[in-house]
């Protein structure tokens, strides 16, 4: 049998399907795609990902046992979720509890931590006001994880999902977006319970 194929990097979206991979216990192959490089933006790369992004998966025994590429870190949860009965529920209620938290970090977490990872760290000029728009952003969303988390040990419903493997790997960058988890105890708590998980150790360490 083929194996699995995971474009990747060592960026929160990539580490979020080599996780949900670690967690499925499915093999895969991993094809580094250094962004740093620009290798994103190759002719190769972009007839996989029209948006030159990372990850990309290619699953040789798709729903239809015919091989199928799927782009975009959240899509890829789902259709491995789905793939495997796993991490997402099928009850409907708690489906669309755990894909409201996933479209949650899709739509405001990733966008807003990446803004601010960019204008503090990697930005070519300070940029005072986008600094200050962003990083009140981000705490905002820490404030509503935390009222959340305060509630419930996963982000939905009773049990840890996709929704919590997409956000983990962007808190695990809160020394970048200059957060201090001690300000946020129920977000803390919940970082170390999926921190201690084997496989999100191993999925956070790809690619080597």
């Amino acid at each position: 049998m083929t194996m699995l194929a995971l474009y990747t990097w060592t960026t929160p979206n990539g580490r979020k399907v080599s996780i949900m991979l670690e967690e499925l216990g499915l093999d895969y192959e991993v094809r580094p795609v250094d962004i740093t490089r620009r290798a994103q933006f190759s002719a190769e790369f972009l007839a996989l990902s029209p948006n030159s992004k990372i990850p990309v998966i290619i699953d040789p025994e798709g729903p239809d046992t015919r091989p199928i590429v799927v782009f975009e870190s959240g899509a890829i949860l789902i259709y491995l979720a789905e793939k495997s009965g796993r991490l997402l529920p099928r009850d409907p209620r708690s489906r669309y509890d755990v894909l409201q938290w996933l479209m949650f970090q899709m739509g405001g977490i990733g966008p807003t931590f990446g803004q601010v990872h960019h204008f503090l760290r990697f930005a070519d000029e300070q940029v005072p006001y986008a600094i200050r728009r962003y990083c009140a952003e981000a705490r905002r969303l820490y404030a509503v994880l935390e009222r959340r988390l305060a509630e419930r040990e996963w982000l939905a419903g009773d049990d840890y999902s996709i929704a919590d493997i997409a956000t983990y790997p962007w808190v695990a960058r809160h020394p970048w977006q200059q957060v201090e988890l001690a300000d946020y105890p129920a977000v803390a708590a919940w970082y170390e319970r999926i921190g201690c998980r084997p496989a999100v150790q191993r999925g956070m360490e790809v690619p080597a």
